[in-house]
C-alpha cells in the first residue's frame, strides 16, 4: 500500500505542476519567474476558499492535478532522474511502469498537501539570479506559514522545445530530486535490485519535520 505523507513538499511542488500548463505554452514570451508567478496566482485563485470542498472531494482535486500534470510535467525525464544509475538496466516496461507509479504517488501526495498545509502567503521573489545556461534557469520563491515561518524554495527549470519545465525543487535546503533518487537507490539495495518489487512498493517520503529543519 502506498503511504501518502502530508508534506510541505506536496504543496510546493503542486504550486509548480498543478496549474502551469497555460503559462508554459507562452514560455518563449515569458521569463521562468513569470511562468512560476502566474502559476502561483492561478493556483491560489482556484484553491482559496474551497479547501473544505476539496478535502471532502479529493477525487475531484486529484483529477484536476492529474490533468495539469499531464500537460506540464516531463515524467520520463523525472522518472529517469529518480531511477538514476538503475535506469539504463531497466526494461522499457519497467521504466514505463515506474513513471506511471511515480506519477500517481505525486498526484495523490500533491492533492493531499494542497488541502492540509496551512500557509499564509506564497511569493515569487522579485529579484532572481542570472542564468548559467540559456536552456536552464532557477526561480526562487518563499512560502510563509501561518505561524510566520518562511520556507525558501528554489525551482530548477529547463527549456524543453519551446516550454519551460521544472525538473527539480529545493525546499529549505533539501534537494527533493536527490532525496527521491537516494530513496530509490536504497529501495533497490534493500530488495536485491528487484525492479518490480521496488516499483510495486514505491512510497517516497519527505516529512514536514524534515523540511522544517532543512538541510
Amino acid at each position: 500500500m502506498i503511504r501518502i505523507p502530508l508534506t510541505l513538499a506536496a504543496l510546493l511542488l503542486s504550486v509548480l505542476f498543478s496549474l502551469t500548463a497555460q503559462a508554459a505554452q507562452a514560455a518563449p514570451e515569458r521569463q521562468p519567474d513569470e511562468v512560476i508567478r502566474h502559476s502561483v496566482e492561478t493556483l491560489t485563485g482556484k484553491i482559496e476558499g474551497r479547501r473544505d470542498h476539496f478535502a471532502e472531494n479529493m477525487a475531484e482535486l486529484e483529477a484536476l492535478v492529474d490533468e495539469s500534470l499531464d500537460e506540464i510535467a516531463d515524467f520520463r525525464y523525472i522518472g529517469a532522474s529518480v531511477m538514476g544509475r538503475y535506469f539504463s538496466n531497466a526494461t522499457p516496461q519497467q521504466r514505463s511502469r515506474f513513471v506511471d507509479t511515480f506519477r500517481q504517488t505525486l498526484i495523490d501526495t500533491y492533492a493531499k498537501g494542497l488541502v492540509t498545509f496551512d500557509y499564509r502567503e506564497l511569493r515569487v521573489l522579485a529579484s532572481q539570479g542570472p542564468r548559467r545556461h540559456e536552456d536552464q534557469a532557477s526561480v526562487d520563491m518563499e512560502v510563509v506559514a501561518k505561524d510566520g515561518t518562511v520556507y525558501p524554495v528554489s525551482y530548477s527549470l529547463r527549456l524543453s522545445g519551446d516550454e519551460w519545465r521544472v525538473v527539480n525543487v529545493i525546499v529549505n535546503g533539501i534537494n527533493l530530486g536527490l532525496t527521491f533518487r537516494n530513496q530509490f537507490d536504497q529501495a533497490m539495495r534493500d530488495n536485491a535490485r528487484d525492479y518490480d518489487a521496488v516499483i510495486d512498493g514505491w512510497s517516497p517520503d519527505v516529512g514536514v519535520e524534515e523540511l522544517e529543519q532543512g538541510a
